[in-house]
């Protein structure tokens, strides 16, 4: 596994689909020196962002099969199930429920069925992430890529000065995992050749009602009662966000109790091509 780690000063002044938008960005920019030419590529969640003209630029020729976020307006929703939609129409996908991925972690498609899931800012709300990744790797097909990102054990740690504060609940990520945890995990689920990153992004904020809206929104606190409060709010938030990617190589293997794999002599192909450089 490879890591770095950085630190950005950003101000979210507006929804966190910004944020959520932003992370895109980035992980999409991280895809950029993986060789890969997807047929079938899963959003979970999917979502309306500036990333999706960049995504549909890249992968012209690729279905994609949509998990879509709960929450977004019915502008939002609707403009993104056309787009989808008319996709579908002309290179194939499927749209199919978030609630299944957040109720019991299952995907809905069915084995062996992408080349590339893209995962943004979803597994620290997922009440079992090993669970995920088993799913994840049962819909890659041999030699796919499971590309993620999520909020770190660090995230808002500002907010941990007051935490014992009757008038503000602070909500545990349900899948506190550092980079490391991680890494581990995809190891022990199969999955071949992982590369973690983490990043500390700094949002500042100019007032304490926009702070509490993303702190929120982000499900970092439960609905604030501030009222006539004797404490003073930070006036900013430190979000750890880690990266990584991870493939899913010999998936025909099997393996015994002595851990030896086995493979079908049909399994193997000769490569009969000539490199011509």
């Amino acid at each position: 596994m490879e890591a770095w780690a950085a630190e950005y000063t950003e101000q979210m002044t507006q929804s966190t689909r910004w944020l959520q938008s932003e992370i895109a960005d980035r992980m999409l920019q991280k895809l950029d020196i993986v060789k890969l030419d997807p047929r079938d590529i899963l959003l979970i969640p999917d979502f309306s962002g500036a990333h999706a003209d960049f995504l549909n630029k890249r992968f012209q020729k690729t279905a994609f099969h949509s998990h879509i976020e709960e929450g977004l307006s019915k502008l939002e929703f609707w403009q993104l199930k056309i787009a989808r939609n008319w996709r579908a129409l002309l290179r194939g996908g499927s749209s199919a429920s978030f609630n299944r991925i957040q109720s019991a972690g299952r995907i809905d498609l069915p084995d062996n069925s992408v080349d590339l899931i893209f995962s943004d800012l979803l597994i620290q709300d997922l009440p079992d992430p090993k669970l995920f990744l088993r799913e994840c790797r049962r819909v890659l097909r041999e030699g796919g890529l499971l590309s993620f990102s999520y909020l770190g054990p660090d995230t808002a740690k500002e907010l941990q000065t007051i935490a014992g504060s009757e008038h503000l609940a602070l909500k545990a990520l349900l899948s506190p995992w550092d980079m490391h945890d991680m890494g581990d995990a995809l190891v022990g689920e199969r999955f071949s050749d992982p590369v973690m990153d983490m990043e500390m992004i700094r949002l500042d904020y100019e007032s304490d009602a926009l702070m509490l809206s993303d702190a929120r929104a982000l499900q970092l606190i439960e609905v604030p009662q501030i009222g006539n409060s004797s404490f003073e709010l930070p006036k900013k938030l430190t979000l750890e966000v880690v990266y990584g990617h991870a493939w899913v190589l010999g998936k025909h293997l099997s393996t015994s109790d002595n851990q030896l794999a086995y493979i079908d002599p049909k399994q193997i192909k000769r490569n009969t091509s000539s490199d011509s450089n």
